[in-house]
C-alpha cells in the first residue's frame, strides 16, 4: 500500500519534470524572452508567443491561456505562479510585476466586443499589475487597470478600477474591504 501511494504522489512531479523538458525545448526559443528556471505546464492556448516576456522561476500550469493579438503583449515579471485556467488575452500591453500569484480560472484581457460585431474585438486600455500582488480565484481584470504593489483581490471579484498599493479589494465592481473601507 505504501509503495502504491508513493507512487501516485509522486506523478505530479514527474509530470513536472516531464513539461520542464518540453518548455526547455518547444517553449523557451519560441518566446520573446522565457526566463532560466520557468516552466509551462500543459497549456490551453499560446497565441502570439512572440510578444511573450516570461521572467525566470515562473510557474504556469495547467489550462493557462496566454492570447496576444497584433500590436498587444504580455510580460510577467520574476517568480509569478498562474495557477490552472488562468486566460491573459492581451490587446493593449499587459505587465505583471514580480512574486505575484493567480488563482485558477482568472481572467486578465486588454480586449473588449465591438458594437454589432461579437467576433471582433478592440483594445480597453493597458493593464498594470505590481509586484507582490495576490488575485484570488476566478478573478477578472478588465483593460484600462492598474493595480499597486501588495494588494490583494478576493476571489469573484471584478476589477474594473484602479487598486492602490497595499490595499485589500472584493466584490464587484471591487471595492476597498476591510476597516478602512469607505
Amino acid at each position: 500500500m505504501k509503495i502504491r501511494q508513493r507512487i501516485v504522489e509522486s506523478m505530479p512531479g514527474l509530470r513536472w519534470r516531464y513539461w520542464r523538458v518540453i518548455t526547455a525545448v518547444m517553449f523557451r526559443p519560441t518566446f520573446a524572452e522565457f526566463g532560466p528556471r520557468s516552466v509551462i505546464v500543459s497549456p490551453r492556448m499560446l497565441r502570439g508567443v512572440d510578444r511573450i516576456r516570461i521572467g525566470s522561476d515562473c510557474a504556469i500550469y495547467a489550462d493557462v491561456w496566454l492570447q496576444c493579438e497584433e500590436g498587444g503583449s504580455i510580460t510577467i515579471g520574476d517568480g509569478v505562479n498562474l495557477t490552472h485556467g488562468v486566460h491573459i488575452h492581451s490587446v493593449d500591453p499587459v505587465r505583471i510585476g514580480e512574486n505575484s500569484l493567480f488563482g485558477v480560472w482568472t481572467t486578465i484581457t486588454s480586449a473588449e466586443h465591438t458594437g454589432g460585431d461579437r467576433s471582433g474585438f478592440t483594445g480597453s486600455g493597458p493593464i498594470t499589475i505590481g509586484d507582490n500582488v495576490f488575485v484570488g480565484d476566478r478573478v477578472t481584470i478588465v483593460g484600462g487597470v492598474t493595480i499597486g504593489d501588495g494588494a490583494t483581490v478576493a476571489a469573484a471579484a471584478v476589477v474594473t478600477h484602479d487598486v492602490p498599493a497595499g490595499v485589500a479589494v472584493g466584490g464587484i465592481p471591487a471595492r476597498p474591504l476591510g476597516r478602512d473601507a469607505p
